[in-house]
């Protein structure tokens, strides 16, 4: 998974709202969120799970807490009445960036949703670990991880940001359906790169960079897919965001892949790849061979 999120820092990693920040937080600190639900058993597993250290700090998120946020956006049967999921977060030194991991319990939001939601959140620098005691949606970690962020820095997030950040994850999760998690952060992160670089100055000018976009990723959106991604990125634009900070995100994100890739690990990881691909080809061609 963790190769995955480091090609998702390339697509997603625009800091929307750079003036926030895990301000009274220091670099190492951990801060834990629980779902209220969790029997004790379940919280001492998850706890152990995290490698939390002694006395962490901790956030409790409730299941009302998960509709008010969410509510309007993901249907209520698929939040459910149970707050489960739960999150660690260890901050990080300042441009570190944000890294998410999630388990395979966590069956509704993938990284990629954590990432794009909390990056318009305001939540940077910082490494987020999810999981939960069974199979659950991931809605209580993803209340939770903004609510703990408020706490810790001793700011509140603005209402309407909050509520920007979940439309904008249920945007992402709709656009993953239809084309795919790795090509919906895709599409993402080249209008918000866009955008950046040229500002739109109507309607009909978004347009364009949205349709320019899908076309480069070769995605064929419908129309209400256009009318969504309009009504969301007019939201986004409403708001008091530093659109030149987010182009230099995006490309901080693409220089930090790049050094990925020359690492060692990295190297590994491709090689890896290749042996994936002729053992394939190898495998056809035995194919081929039996029917001759």
């Amino acid at each position: 998974m963790k190769y995955k999120i480091l090609l998702l820092l390339v697509l997603t990693f625009s800091f929307l709202f750079p003036s926030l920040s895990f301000a009274d937080a220091a670099p190492g600190d951990v801060i834990i969120t629980l779902g209220e639900d969790l029997t004790e058993e379940e919280k001492q597993a998850i706890l152990a799970e995290m490698n939390a250290p002694e006395n962490p700090q901790i956030v409790i998120v409730t299941n009302e807490e998960e509709h008010k946020y969410l509510g309007q956006y993901i249907p209520k049967a698929r939040i459910g009445n149970q707050a489960l999921s739960s999150a660690s977060i260890t901050i990080g030194e300042a441009g570190s960036g944000l890294d998410v991991t999630i388990t395979e319990q966590i069956t509704l939001i993938t990284e990629e949703m954590y990432a794009n939601a909390l990056i318009t959140a305001g939540v940077k620098d910082a490494k987020i670990y999810v999981t939960a005691p069974g199979n659950v949606s991931g809605t209580a970690a993803l209340t939770g991880i903004i609510k703990a962020y408020e706490l810790s820095s001793d700011q509140a997030i603005p209402e309407e940001v909050k509520q920007v950040a979940n439309e904008e994850m249920v945007e992402t999760t709709k656009l993953s359906e239809k084309f795919g998690a790795e090509d919906a952060s895709a599409l993402m992160a080249k209008i918000k790169d866009e955008i950046a670089k040229n500002a739109p100055k109507n309607d009909e000018e978004l347009r364009t960079i949205i349709e320019n976009a899908a076309k480069e990723l070769g995605i064929t959106l419908s129309e209400a897919d256009i009318q969504r991604l309009m009504d969301l990125f007019n939201k986004l634009m409403d708001l008091n965001i530093d659109w030149n900070q987010v182009g230099e995100q995006l490309n901080l994100a693409a220089e930090k892949l790049t050094n990925f890739l020359q690492s060692e690990e990295g190297q590994g990881f491709l090689e890896k790849l290749k042996e994936f691909f002729i053992s394939l080809i190898d495998a056809i061609k035995g194919l081929f061979s039996k029917e001759a």
